[in-house]
């Protein structure tokens, strides 16, 4: 079981959180687990360390020596295709003096090559080439390869765990797998292009503002309100997803006529992927974490086949606008989190039971690798549950 020493104002803070209270009366997450460098760092072991994550695009690596980079976490990964046709991901730091081995962000290479030293693996991850390195001793080549992390394949992407799951992929991704299959609603779409935003918020509070449930769509996105019906947004808790659903009406302008259909559906994945789709059009979110107060949101956009240029070209018009609108408003989240006024909020419970179920998970994965009972969580006022 993964274990983190952490110190003791962490240990504090980790236990005012309690992820068993019914969401009436549940409190957020504390101000501190957004803001404090430890809690970041527990954070990397705990989440990004031991959860299934997605790292690019599957059809980048569909042949023999093809490869994509990204970083999980703190931690570099290359997933490479090998000369058996087996995709393999390796840990992307080169065992002589830890220079990344792959720098590109995709690329095909018949071997993996260090530009440092010049250190050559093959496409398993086995060190073959050691330049100038007669007359080492102690030096054994066949324990020295990449180290190899899971990999495995669904729906668009990659996904690679650094740690030993609990679960394939495929499980731990349910109910979402047996609902495309159901709808089919990734057929026939096809990868447009990627955009990247670096956004001033900790990575959580992007993830907040996706998951409540709608509560923000009136008031932050006016254009976006006009096409959902928002009476009938529902939010379903399900494993390690969130699906909120809402069925589309007929709306005007832009938003009108790209967001259209019989359904908009939003999966959210533990803990940092999205896949916003409405017929014909989807795009895909990873929110990656670059410190206590800044992430990245990577956006893969895809359309249907065959999708009008004049069409794309107005439905990114809508994507760019709505994601100017969250990072507006999570921006200032972020500033207005070291408030002395603000320590922790509540939830909606017509709404928020989204919300809640990301900081229960989270909540309860931190806790865990601090070695935190939940039957003896110190209370602040020093009494124990």
């Amino acid at each position: 079981m993964l274990q983190v020493e952490v110190s003791e104002r962490v240990r504090r803070v980790l236990e005012e959180f309690d992820p068993d209270l019914p969401l009436s009366r549940a409190r957020t997450l504390p101000k501190e687990w957004y803001l404090w460098d430890e809690i970041a760092e527990l954070e990397q072991a705990a989440v990004f360390g031991d959860t299934w994550q997605a790292v690019g695009r599957r059809e980048l690596v569909g042949a023999t020596g093809e490869y994509l980079t990204f970083d999980v976490g703190s931690e570099p990964v290359v997933v490479v295709r090998g000369e058996d046709g087996v995709l393999r991901g390796l840990i992307n730091v080169c065992r002589h003096k830890a220079a990344r081995v792959c720098t590109a962000e995709h690329g095909r290479e018949s071997k993996l090559r260090c530009r440092y030293h010049g250190w050559t693996y093959d496409l398993t991850g086995h060190l073959r080439g050691v330049p100038e390195f007669a007359g080492v001793e102690e030096f054994d080549r066949e324990t020295n390869g990449l180290p190899p992390v899971r990999t495995a394949e669904w729906g668009p992407y990659v996904w690679v765990h650094l740690g030993q799951p609990q679960v394939g992929l495929e499980e731990y991704l349910a109910p979402l797998p047996q609902w495309e299959k159901q709808r089919e609603a990734l057929k026939g779409l096809v990868w447009y292009e990627r955009r990247v935003y670096d956004v001033g918020c900790n990575w959580k509070v992007y993830v907040d503002n996706y998951l409540d449930g709608g509560y923000h769509v009136n008031t932050v996105h006016p254009g976006l309100s006009g096409v959902l019906e928002y009476v009938e947004y529902r939010t379903i808790c399900d494993g390690m997803t969130v699906l909120q659903i809402s069925p589309l009406r007929s709306g005007s302008g832009a938003v009108g006529r790209t967001r259209s259909g019989d359904l908009a559906a939003y999966w959210w994945v533990y803990p940092n992927m999205m896949l916003n789709i409405y017929p014909g059009v989807m795009d895909c979110n990873i929110v990656v974490p670059l410190g206590v107060e800044r992430c990245r949101v990577i956006f893969d956009l895809y359309f249907a086949e065959g999708t009008p240029a004049d069409f794309i070209a107005e439905s990114i018009a809508v994507t760019e606008q709505v994601q100017r609108e969250d990072m507006e408003v999570c921006e200032e989240v972020q500033r207005n989190l070291r408030s002395r006024s603000y320590r922790v909020g509540r939830f909606s419970v017509q709404r928020e039971n989204g919300g809640y179920y990301f900081h229960q998970l989270l909540g309860r994965a931190l806790q865990k690798a601090a070695g935190i009972s939940r039957r003896q969580r110190e209370m602040p006022d020093g009494s124990r549950l």
